[in-house]
């Protein structure tokens, strides 16, 4: 009772600064401050140590580096030409399989997710081009949406992830064998989104509308090459992480530095996209840094509290089994999605179910893995799902409507949860070979 108790004030000191109004950051240090003020009965002045202690330790992680250098190469790409290439370069090898130019969404998500590491910013740059083009050539609206809600949330799963890097300082395991363990999951669930849009097209093949377009070796060779930019940079960002020549953190700074060449190679580098990608890629990581920063001063107060302890042990009481609880952590972390971003959803959460996890003996990085999709979930569920306000102002449809477009992805993602649970090694083979 005492567990559910202190977990009850808690969620409604949440829910009621949250309620007010007040930015995510600034109700986390509030509802962190008041519960160790009025339950712990500590002084202000105490108070005002811990969360300066907080801030200092977690700001200076070296790890934290990487989020501002992967949100700056997105910035440059999204801001450049870049993402027209690449829905060109897709074209003649889509157009052979069911579908056709619908898959563009799924591909070009799972390249971009490769050297951006956000889903808004995926969703986003994706999106641009391809909304227009599929309306333009007559391909069926509501999978067009759906496909390109679905796989923008690829951006958390495929490496480099700022998710992945905000969990691996939280739960403090290896950057980069999160990194390793995100490519296979993420394969298949791209591969999953692929295969529904082939189905669909097959059963219904007006949803894809015939083209005379005809391809040959030479239109082979010129798709490369506009997809060479982002080909490119995959291999420099990935290859260095994966090799052992740069921790992820020095990848990031590296991969921002060949975005930079690529783009004065393309002859679009100027003062003014060069500050402008600085300022937004500025304005995001500080966004993300005030969370973080913000819900670990939570979860120590939660510490203090001992919520995370008191909890895994009425938990333990309750005798579930590996499945059950992860069941019923699936339902929990769906209900946060509909309210919160996938960094606060990782970051409150955290404190309370990674000690469920490792107590009901999961691996702490397939555990990461499978919080990522349930992450990726909650982009494309409203009322406060990402993806779809991005589709919204893209395409100027209703919510709702996006909504309704996203679900088949959604339940596919689900898929991908219980695929994970009876295949483990999906996610675990390449980091356990990569690096024991």
């Amino acid at each position: 009772m005492e567990a559910f108790l202190s977990v009850g004030v808690v969620l409604a000191l949440i829910f009621f600064y949250l309620g007010l109004g007040v930015w995510v950051f600034a109700g986390l240090m509030l509802v962190a401050a008041t519960s160790l003020w009025w339950i712990m009965g500590m002084s202000i002045e105490r108070i005002g140590t811990i969360a300066a202690n907080i801030a200092f330790r977690y700001s200076s992680t070296w790890e934290l580096a990487a989020i501002p250098m992967f949100i700056w190469m997105g910035e440059i790409i999204f801001r450049t030409d870049i993402s027209n290439r690449l829905f060109r370069g897709l074209m003649p090898f889509v157009h052979w399989v069911p579908g056709r130019l619908l898959h563009t969404n799924v591909l070009g998500c799972t390249l971009f997710a490769a050297v951006s590491g956000s889903s808004a910013a995926t969703t986003a740059t994706v999106g641009k081009i391809t909304t227009a083009e599929l309306a333009r050539r007559g391909y069926n609206r509501s999978l067009s949406m759906g496909s390109l809600a679905g796989a923008g949330s690829l951006g958390f799963l495929i490496p480099p992830s700022i998710i992945m890097i905000v969990y691996g300082i939280l739960a403090e395991v290896s950057v980069s064998r999160l990194f390793a363990a995100g490519v296979f999951p993420g394969l298949m669930v791209a591969g999953l989104y692929s295969s529904y849009i082939i189905f669909r097209a097959v059963a219904e093949p007006s949803i894809a509308p015939e083209s005379n377009e005809r391809y040959g070796f030479r239109d082979y060779l010129s798709a490369l090459v506009d997809l060479s930019p982002i080909l490119v940079l995959m291999v420099i960002v990935l290859g260095s992480i994966y090799s052992g020549i740069a921790t992820p953190s020095e990848a990031a700074a590296v991969g921002v530095a060949a975005a930079i060449a690529i783009t004065i190679a393309m002859r679009q580098m100027t003062a003014r996209l060069f500050v402008d990608t600085l300022l937004g890629a500025i304005r995001t990581s500080c966004m993300v840094s005030i969370i973080l920063v913000s819900a670990a001063f939570l979860a120590t107060a939660m510490g203090y509290l001992h919520v995370p302890a008191n909890v895994a042990r009425a938990i333990a009481v309750l005798d579930l089994s590996p499945w059950q609880l992860l069941l019923v952590l699936s339902v929990f972390y769906i209900i946060l999605g509909l309210f919160l971003d996938g960094v606060s959803i990782i970051v409150m959460s955290l404190p309370i179910t990674l000690p469920l996890a490792m107590q009901a003996g999961f691996d702490p990085i397939w555990f990461g893995i499978y919080l990522v999709i349930m992450v990726e979930m909650g982009q494309v569920t409203p009322p406060v799902g990402f993806n779809l306000f991005v589709i919204q102002g893209l395409t100027g449809t209703p919510i709702g409507k996006v909504a309704i477009a996203s679900f088949p992805f959604f339940c596919l993602m689900g898929l991908a949860v219980a695929l994970l649970w009876f295949f483990p090694d999906i996610a675990l083979w390449l980091p356990r070979t990569l690096y024991g």
